[in-house]
């Protein structure tokens, strides 16, 4: 949970000072800071895919996966998600002022947490202790508020409440499941994980080309699904 209240944190400072002086935020600077997470994640990526004792079964599970997410189309399940929360929510709106607190709302919650690093995160935090996956979320998300709040208002910061029970759902959930995950398991998953920050900071952060990243999110069940088969049948990896 250590990296969901981290998370919170930077999303309420980033909120409080969009609000404030977000309009003096300097458009060049704070793109390139954007681009300096991105090749941190890159670089926390290739070190986190470098764990795996053996390539192939990360490799494994990303296709598996891959051909399951664009099989359930889980990319547009994502896009279409954000699309009925705002639609549910413009409904119970009336004044302007309202729907410009609840469009901050709503934005910001969607963008913090229906991502693969909030899910991928939280089940490294919850699984292992590891909270490192979150932190560089935290401060991602912390400029984004800062961005989403100088323009949207106030409304940006409550989006804090639903990382918590997003994020912190997750975390305690793979803790509870953590006596089911051996510790190959575990270092599979994270060697996967690491295949994904690196989509994503290609897709997301440099904007080097636009990956489905959501389809790759089945790979996070299939490759501990692998290492399990494998010790099953007693094939050494």
């Amino acid at each position: 949970m250590i990296g969901t209240i981290i998370n919170i944190i930077t999303v309420v400072i980033g909120s409080i000072l969009g609000t404030t002086i977000g309009n003096r935020l300097n458009e060049k600077v704070r793109s390139t800071i954007i681009s300096g997470l991105g090749l941190f994640t890159l670089g926390y990526g290739i070190i986190s895919f470098s764990k795996s004792n053996n390539s192939l079964i990360p490799l494994g599970g990303l296709i598996i996966g891959v051909i399951l997410g664009e099989w359930w189309h889980l990319e547009e399940g994502i896009y279409k998600l954000g699309q009925v929360v705002r639609d549910l929510s413009s409904k119970f709106i009336k004044s302007e002022s309202n729907k410009l607190f609840v469009e901050g709302f709503v934005t910001a919650s969607l963008l913090f947490c229906v991502g693969p690093m909030a899910i991928l995160g939280s089940i490294q935090d919850g699984l292992t202790g590891d909270y490192s996956m979150l932190a560089i979320k935290a401060i991602l998300d912390g400029f984004a508020s800062m961005a989403f709040a100088s323009t949207m208002g106030i409304g940006v910061i409550f989006s804090a409440i639903i990382v918590l029970l997003y994020q912190g759902g997750i975390s305690l959930f793979a803790g509870v499941m953590s006596e089911v995950f051996t510790e190959s398991m575990i270092t599979e998953m994270t060697a996967v994980g690491g295949i994904i920050l690196i989509g994503i900071s290609f897709s997301s952060l440099l904007t080097i080309k636009k990956i489905r990243i959501g389809s790759f999110l089945p790979a996070l069940i299939t490759t501990p699904i692998i290492v399990w088969i494998l010790t099953k049948f007693a094939i050494n990896f």
